[in-house]
């Protein structure tokens, strides 16, 4: 059964994370961004994949002073959410081509002649 994407933009608010000591900071926004998350694509139990560039974003300003909100665009598909910063271009997932057998055993086999 293939499920309709779902995307909608957020602001969520990351003050909690200054009720943790400093050191503890941006692991717990990120914790409270995933719980976030979770509670309202109503997905208990999915993944919440964070991208690479709100990451760069939670730690912009190192471990002890995260954002207190950030803005983010969140899309839901079959079985896992994804959080991207609400400007940020979305890009699909890249998928391994996978090699027929035969080129993977003959480039080895070129690797120990060249040695």
């Amino acid at each position: 059964m293939i499920m309709a994407k779902l995307e909608r933009i957020y602001t969520v608010p990351l003050g909690g994370a200054y009720d943790v000591p400093r050191g503890k900071r941006v692991p717990r926004a990120v914790k409270l961004l995933r719980e976030f998350a979770s509670r309202h694509m109503k997905a208990d139990g999915q993944r919440v994949r964070i991208s690479e560039a709100l990451n760069k974003y939670l730690w912009q300003r190192s471990i002890q002073k995260p954002p207190r909100n950030v803005k983010i665009r969140l899309v839901k598909e079959e079985e896992e959410i994804r959080a991207y910063l609400s400007d940020e271009k979305i890009e699909e997932p890249k998928k391994a081509e996978e090699k027929p057998k035969a080129e993977v055993k003959e480039k080895q086999e070129e690797k120990k002649k060249n040695e």
